[in-house]
């Protein structure tokens, strides 16, 4: 019995690119439509918009990084956890 191995550094590598598209996506949204503030949301975009595009090269030349994977679940774990807490603090210093 033969059994595929799993690349599991390209598949975390995926999902922290499709994660960080559709965040973009999602801040873009609300703040567009739903009137959130926008330095804020926008702020908070970049380290995701930096993300998707190495993603986006490492996935075209098949060529994935642990220190992507490492560095993606260490940032989006800390911005998610932060952030609404950093989100009051920068809304309040633009105001």
């Amino acid at each position: 019995m033969i059994m595929q191995q799993t690349n599991f550094k390209a598949l975390i590598s995926k999902i922290i690119l499709f994660y960080s598209i559709f965040y973009v996506i999602m801040k873009l949204i609300a703040v567009l439509f739903q009137g959130a503030w926008p330095i804020p949301n926008l702020l908070f975009t970049i380290p995701y918009i930096i993300f998707a595009a190495v993603g986006w090269r490492m996935m075209k030349s098949e060529q994935f990084s642990w220190i992507y994977v490492i560095a993606g679940v260490i940032v989006i774990s800390v911005i998610r956890y932060y952030e609404m807490e950093w989100m009051e603090a920068i809304q309040q210093y633009f105001n």
